[in-house]
């Protein structure tokens, strides 16, 4: 049986007096890739940010190969190698492409192998090796994407942490991040992947969770028959 990586026990959460996830549990073991996803709005991104410690939990606790990180700053939690790669292509967008994957590895565990991971990212992302002296304003949406991966990269992940990477790509392009992230799985690099898309989820990831309502309603395996009308159902009612 493989270790664990990450433990999700019961969390709860919310923004002042709104709570927005209701006692959510999700185990992630050793080398396991997990997708969440469901309806925008009800907890997904929120997840994301509680457990790189951006929001504090009001109840639960995560932990990180058994060390209590939920009430850790986010700094500390980066150290320790787990990297949120945000919904939006958060870049410093006055800097260059190199300049911004040169920050990624500002850990002195990252550092130390930062010649390494320009390496990696430049063979994941052909295109950022040709763009390395651009601002990363001048890039499209699907190459700031690719960046945005590349940093949280240069971070020397144990775990990483991907919202929406395919948000607002055209196919051709989503296709290439989901090559490129096919390839990250396949170094053993474990992710949670947050997606709207089903089948992209199902073609790079072991287990998806459903959430609704701040609560994980549905779990399957990637490889079960998937049951698009009871789907369908938890989003948009009786169909």
């Amino acid at each position: 049986m493989a270790a664990m990586l990450l433990d999700i026990g019961g969390v709860e959460v919310g923004y002042g007096r709104t709570q927005v996830l209701r006692g959510v549990s999700i185990q992630v073991a050793e080398g396991t890739h997990i997708g969440l996803f469901g309806p925008n709005g009800h907890g997904k991104t929120t997840l994301l940010r509680t457990i790189s410690g951006l929001i504090k939990p009001w109840r639960g606790e995560i932990r990180l190969r058994d060390e209590l990180i939920s009430d850790k700053a986010p700094r500390e939690i980066v150290e320790l190698g787990l990297i949120h790669v945000p919904q939006g292509n958060q870049l410093f967008r006055e800097m260059t492409v190199l300049e911004n994957l040169t920050l990624g590895a500002w850990t002195e565990r990252a550092r130390a192998k930062a010649k390494d991971n320009f390496e990696r990212v430049y063979a994941l992302f052909p295109r950022l090796a040709e763009r390395r002296s651009q601002f990363a304003r001048t890039l499209s949406g699907g190459e700031r994407q690719m960046l945005s991966i590349a940093v949280g990269l240069m971070c020397e992940p144990r775990m990483l942490m991907l919202d929406e990477p395919s948000l607002g790509l055209a196919p051709k392009l989503k296709d290439e991040v989901a090559e490129a992230i096919g390839r990250i799985a396949k170094t053993g690099v474990p992710f949670i992947l947050v997606d709207q898309d089903i089948e992209f989820l199902m073609g790079l990831t072991d287990q998806l969770y459903m959430i609704d309502h701040g609560e994980v309603v549905l779990e399957f395996a990637s490889g079960q028959a998937l049951d698009h009308r009871q789907i369908m159902e938890m989003y948009f009612g009786t169909v």
